[in-house]
């Protein structure tokens, strides 16, 4: 979503920022749902109104700064985002089939998906030279780890979508929020 050494709005800015957004907001309102009520609907608003101030604040910040030139990352055209993808895509279906097919272990399915969507972070970030993307890879997969060690410790389905589900799409609108900071940040600079 940001790249370091880029005057003006990095390449990337806004469909970085409306992929995770999208995601982030998947995460929260798909996870949030076995929660004891009142916190579904509490957590689905307030996410949905992190995301709407979220997109609002991208459109603002890409509307007010031109576009920072053009590096040598090709983006969606680089073989080696397509590797990444391909990857993660056989590891979370593979992973997902295991864990409901053979383990019988559906409450842990978020955990598994925040623990190969931060890896792919890893991957994404060293592609697209990206650093921020190395933190957001560790949180991710942090929280999922963590959804796995809830499980582990006799937390039920709602408390592992709260770790790994809702913190990831928290993570994704930090993420965000921290690229639209830095854009800013270098504009005024």
């Amino acid at each position: 979503m940001s790249m370091p050494e880029t005057r003006g709005r990095p390449s990337g800015l806004v469909v970085g920022s409306l992929v995770a957004i999208s995601f982030g907001t998947v995460f929260v309102l798909v996870n949030s749902g076995d929660l004891p009520a009142p916190w579904p609907l509490v957590v689905r608003v307030a996410g949905l109104l992190a995301a709407a101030l979220l997109l609002v604040t991208v459109f603002r910040v890409a509307g007010r700064e031109t576009p920072a030139p053009q590096r040598e990352a090709t983006g969606f055209m680089d073989r080696r985002y397509w590797l990444v993808v391909a990857l993660e895509a056989v590891a979370l279906f593979g992973g997902l089939s295991v864990i409901n097919n053979v383990l019988d272990r559906p409450a842990v399915a978020v955990a598994w998906v925040a623990v190969v969507v931060g890896v792919h972070f890893f991957g994404l970030a060293h592609v697209w030279r990206m650093p921020l993307y190395h933190w957001l890879g560790a949180v991710m997969t942090a929280l999922g780890l963590a959804g796995f060690l809830a499980h582990a410790l006799g937390a039920g389905a709602g408390t592992v979508g709260l770790i790994s589900g809702v913190g990831c799409g928290a993570a994704l609108f930090a993420a965000v929020a921290l690229a639209l900071r830095d854009t800013v940040r270098r504009a005024a600079a």
